[in-house]
Order: structure tokens, then C-alpha cells, then sequence
């Protein structure tokens, strides 16, 4: 499809270009997730569950012992693409044309655009990417993210079914953030003390907590919030909530959140620079014309290793 321009071409311009924002990649860029690499197609996850039987009081014969049970999980990655076409002479009326040259047969693509552009397709990539882990659906442009799979096999999470959630605001967030807390305190506690626990939450969980903690939660903050600042304060993204790592998703759903150790959810690709890597092909000396070729390719998809460890609110 054709590149629309709009320009007034007119004054002096300041080699400046900005663009519509996207959403940010954050579950892949701050390691959310065990990125599983090189795979082909499909990658098979082994599950081992060991017995709470294994030890039993000693005697003076060996007397084997305990079950071990080993199954597995398939972790598929889908293909993807960018295929985009740039014609170069769209560039030739406008502020960015003195980039081009002056020989027609010779027009380069001009570089800031290019290299704007090519940004954008990266972040576009990665945006896309971080709503199919949470919330993809089948289908050839997309893969089944950990919330559609959760809730497809709702009776084999943590305490057989999906919590349910409510529409979260600062005044209910920490107490619906305490049910997801409660759900794993009483179907597998083991997990509390596990370094890699993290609640997944959605953007807009995650700044409704912030702005429970600036003191316009309930639970006693008072007025003036975490530390007395209210909420002219700098949280960062190390937030905890009864100990437990918040991690913040912005690909989840606007009402969801989860608790799963970051070794049991697995986004599976290729190469890992590929999700990053844009070519642009001048294909003017091959083809005769006046194009520009943006192309990227990619594999990605995701699994959950142990369903019955994780805790879906929603």
C-alpha cells in the first residue's frame, strides 16, 4: 500500500520527526519471561513433578520409594512479517528532498526518514509482539497469549478456576491484588518464597497501585502516601506488594493480572536479534524502479510449563 504524505513544504526544516506512541515492549526488554531461542518450530518443555512421598523413616534395606512423574508441554513459535514498500520520488516534493540527490535515476531514500521509519517498524514489532504474549488469539497474524491459554484451561490453574476480578481502582487495588496473593498462599505456598514469583500486572493496574500508594488508597496509607510524598514520587519498577515483585505487562488485558514464577512462562523464537532487525532493500538497480523495500522476519510464540502454578485474576 501507498505511503501517504502530507506536507506543506514550506520554511526551513528541522530534521525532526516524531510519531504516534506505541505500546512499549517491556515484558521482553526487562526479562519477564525465559526466552527459550533457535527454535525450529516446536521446542518440548519436560515437566517433572516430584511426589511428596519420596522421603520415608529409614530402615536398614533399600526400599525404593516415591513417584516421579515426567510429562511435557509444546512450545510452537509462528512466522511473521513486515513487508513494506517506499516509493522514493513520494520524498521528492517534500522538506527532506535535498537527502535524496539531485540525479533521478540515483535517489536515495532519504536517510532521516530511513532511519525514523525503520525505528518505528522496530517499535511497531515489539508492541505487537507484547499483546500477543498476554492476550493473542489464534490466527495466522497472531499466536494464543497466556491469558487466552489460562482461561482456555481455567480447571488447571491454581485452585482449579480463574479469580474473579472486578474493574480496579486505587481504592480496591490492594485488596484485589490480594486475592491473587491469597490464591497462591492456599493452593501452593511453596511458591512465596520462590526469587522469581512475580504478580503480572497491566498498565493500569500498576498505575493504580502507584496511585493507592500516593495515599488515595484504603488499607491505612494515609494522606500522604508511601514515604509522605503523595504521588509526587518516583517509584521505579521495583514495586513489591506482601514481598512479592509487581511486574509491570503492558500487553495484559486492562483488568488482569497474574502470579507465576518467570521459570514457568517461556516466549520462544528464532533468533533473538531478529524481533529487532529491519532491512531496507534499494531495488532500483535489480528491478528498474523507484522502490525501497522494508522487510523483517521473525518466529515467536509462548507456553506455560506448569498451568497448575499459576494464578489468573480477571
Amino acid at each position: 500500500m501507498a505511503t501517504s504524505l502530507t506536507t506543506s513544504y514550506v520554511g526551513e526544516y528541522k530534521d525532526k520527526m516524531i510519531a504516534s506512541a506505541l505500546l512499549s515492549g517491556k515484558t521482553l526488554d526487562n526479562g519477564g519471561l525465559t526466552v527459550y531461542p533457535n527454535v525450529a518450530y516446536k521446542e518440548v518443555i519436560k515437566k517433572i513433578a516430584l511426589g511428596n512421598d519420596l522421603m520415608v523413616g529409614a530402615s536398614c534395606d533399600y526400599t525404593d520409594a516415591g513417584t516421579v512423574t515426567i510429562s511435557e508441554r509444546v512450545l510452537e513459535v509462528k512466522e511473521f512479517q513486515i513487508n513494506k514498500t517506499e516509493c522514493k520520488t513520494t520524498f521528492s516534493q517534500d522538506w527532506t528532498s535535498a537527502q535524496m540527490g539531485y540525479s533521478v535515476p540515483n535517489y536515495v531514500l532519504p536517510k532521516s526518514y530511513a532511519d525514523f521509519i525503520s525505528q518505528q517498524y522496530i517499535a511497531k514489532i515489539a508492541a505487537n509482539v507484547e499483546s500477543m504474549i498476554w492476550a493473542g488469539a489464534a490466527g495466522a497474524n497472531a499466536f494464543d497469549g497466556f491469558t487466552t491459554t489460562w482461561a482456555a484451561n481455567a480447571s488447571s490453574l491454581a485452585g482449579g478456576a480463574v479469580v474473579t476480578g472486578t474493574t480496579v481502582t486505587a481504592a480496591n487495588v490492594v485488596d484485589e491484588i490480594g486475592k491473587v496473593v491469597d490464591n497462591v498462599s492456599a493452593n501452593n505456598s511453596s511458591l512465596l518464597d520462590k526469587e522469581d514469583l512475580h504478580i503480572y500486572v497491566s498498565n493500569h493496574i500498576y498505575q493504580m497501585y502507584v496511585r493507592s500508594l500516593g495515599g488515595f488508597g484504603a488499607a491505612g496509607l494515609g494522606a500522604n502516601g508511601f514515604d509522605g510524598k503523595g504521588n509526587n514520587q518516583n517509584l521505579g519498577d521495583a514495586l513489591l506488594f506482601d514481598g512479592i515483585k509487581i511486574f509491570r505487562a503492558p500487553g495484559m488485558p486492562t483488568n488482569d493480572m497474574a502470579a507465576a514464577q518467570k521459570s514457568n512462562l517461556f516466549f520462544g523464537c528464532g533468533i533473538e536479534g531478529d524481533l529487532s532487525d529491519i532491512k531496507l532493500i534499494d531495488t532500483g538497480d535489480t528491478l528498474g524502479d523507484m522502490n525501497v523495500r522494508f522487510v523483517a522476519r521473525f518466529k515467536a510464540g509462548i507456553q506455560t510449563g506448569l498451568l497448575e502454578e499459576v494464578t489468573y485474576y480477571t
